[in-house]
């Protein structure tokens, strides 16, 4: 006769086949769905997925994605920078006033143009940090200073070379062609250069954010302020970094829409914020973090490159592209938070 002590424990019981279906449909919703995307599109033009126009749709989402890992780490720290697509088009104006205007060289325009992006980033941390301006309110006011400022130095016009300036006389210089070759070149013929600059900056912030220091006291500000500031962090100075950063960032992609275009076009930013918010956000649901990552938000750049070029070559109507966005926004964010609380 065996006693209960002898008697031998039942194995734990592992999670339910449904339990392991919905984990894997809503860590990989967004893949599902960008694969479905994919074969979709080829299966309706093949010349979807040759390599030229994968190349293109990389190159069409490099500044989305690199404001996208701006707006995601204003996120880290419990914010959000709504003023990066006006950052981003005055970078535009400000590299072509440099160029056309002051007849400034590259070397002197990107440094320039990156350290007014810095500025206005570390305007808006002041506003937030020492004013106590809630964020979006800072940094939407911030948009529209921007917004208003980049036309009054030509009055409303674009920047072009021969541009008339406001006491009639023309501006002289013209665009540095090694200015123009952050936007236009590419790496063996193959690799868009902006393509390689936004690899750069996501590989650089998600080490960043995910392996240092910094990006765990970043997330801790964002998650817990009162909690990360009890344990010793500068959550100040941590939200400093985090708009600094954004505003560089902003500037970064900027520069890259101003040398790709060759001029300095007034509505070159007009969807680049709402854009990298909508990368940002469909970055929540990447791998089911369910929080701000870098690594989610170039995902979600092109995600939403792959569906605008995926629709233009099927010559979907223009009016119809934000509309089907918005549909697989909400799609892609009720997979991963629908099923995660239904799993819980």
């Amino acid at each position: 006769m065996t006693s209960d002590s002898d008697a031998v424990p039942a194995p734990a019981a592992g999670p339910h086949p449904v339990h392991r279906l919905g984990d894997i449909v809503r860590n990989g919703a967004i893949f599902i769905l960008l694969a479905a995307m994919m074969i979709g599109f080829t299966a309706a033009q093949p010349a979807f997925i040759g390599i030229n126009n994968l190349m293109s749709i990389l190159q069409a989402v490099a500044v989305v994605a690199i404001l996208g890992a701006g707006v995601t780490i204003s996120m880290a720290v419990g914010g959000f920078d709504l003023s990066v697509g006006a950052v981003a088009a005055s970078s535009v104006m400000a590299a072509s006033y440099a160029m056309i205007v002051w007849r400034f060289g590259a070397f002197v325009t990107v440094p320039l143009v990156l350290a007014f992006g810095a500025a206005i980033g570390l305007i808006n941390a002041l506003l937030i940090v020492r004013l106590r301006i809630p964020d979006m309110l800072a940094t939407l006011a911030m948009m529209f200073l921007l917004t208003g400022l980049q036309l009054i130095p030509t009055a409303g016009r674009s920047i072009s070379a021969g541009l008339i300036l406001a006491d009639g006389s023309t501006a002289l210089g013209k665009y540095d062609p090694l200015f123009l070759l952050i936007g236009r070149s590419s790496l063996g013929g193959v690799i868009p250069v902006p393509v390689l600059l936004t690899l750069v900056v996501a590989v650089a912030l998600y080490v960043l954010t995910e392996h240092t220091r910094i990006g765990r006291l970043l997330f801790a500000t964002g998650g817990n302020e009162l909690a990360a500031r009890l344990a010793g962090a500068s959550t100040a100075r941590l939200k400093v970094i985090a708009y600094v950063i954004s505003g560089t960032l902003a500037s970064l992609g900027g520069i890259v829409v101003a040398a790709r275009v060759g001029r300095g076009d007034v509505s070159s930013g007009s969807s680049l914020m709402m854009d990298a918010v909508a990368a940002s956000l469909i970055g929540f649901t990447v791998l089911g973090l369910r929080r701000p990552n870098v690594f989610g938000s170039v995902v979600g750049a092109v995600f939403v490159g792959v569906l605008l070029n995926g629709l233009t070559m099927l010559n979907a109507p223009y009016y119809t592209q934000d509309f089907v966005k918005g549909a697989v926004l909400v799609g892609a964010l009720a997979m991963t938070y629908g099923l995660g609380r239904a799993r819980s």
